[in-house]
């Protein structure tokens, strides 16, 4: 699991809580545009539970500089929203590129127009009883479980090589 990237994310206490969900769930960074809150603010960190002190992070530039930038490092972005074409979470797991970042917005407005544009696939978590959307932070811990979960599986399903203890012929 490589990123998460996060657009307009406020209160405090929803940074923290991402912080928190992306340090239990194993992502390895949390990407923050320029608008999102402080996530030193003393709330974020507790509400993290230290997380915050402890998860690499970094502010980006404006998504039309970080989108690119993003690429050309291998990363595929892929935004959680909900919008036309957006695939469900169970298929998107199911083949998942070397390289993720994935991209949460704020709760109410979601991901900015400029952060849609960036993405190249668009997700959404299935909700029933008429449920349109969860808590950014909600949203991020299910997408992080599902794919470290898809992760591993994939990992124990390859193949040893054959000539190593407990490989092929």
């Amino acid at each position: 699991m490589d990123v998460t990237g996060s657009d307009f994310l406020e209160p405090t206490t929803n940074v923290g809580a991402v912080f928190r969900s992306v340090a239990a769930l194993g992502a390895d960074a949390v990407l923050l545009s320029p608008a999102c809150a402080d996530p030193l603010y003393r709330r974020a960190v507790r509400v993290s539970m230290g997380a915050v002190l402890q998860v690499p992070w970094a502010r980006l530039p404006d998504w039309p500089v970080a989108g690119p930038l993003l690429r050309e490092e291998g990363y595929e972005l892929t935004a959680f929203a909900l919008r036309d074409g957006a695939e469900d979470l169970a298929g998107f797991v199911e083949q998942l590129p070397e390289r993720l970042a994935l991209l949460f917005g704020a709760e109410g407005a979601g991901l900015s127009r400029r952060a849609l544009a960036s993405a190249t696939r668009s997700v959404v978590i299935p909700m029933e009883h008429g449920v349109d959307s969860l808590n950014v932070a909600t949203a991020a811990a299910l997408a992080l479980w599902a794919v470290r979960t898809a992760d591993r599986r994939a990992s124990e399903n390859r193949e040893v090589p054959a000539g190593i203890p407990g490989g092929g012929a």
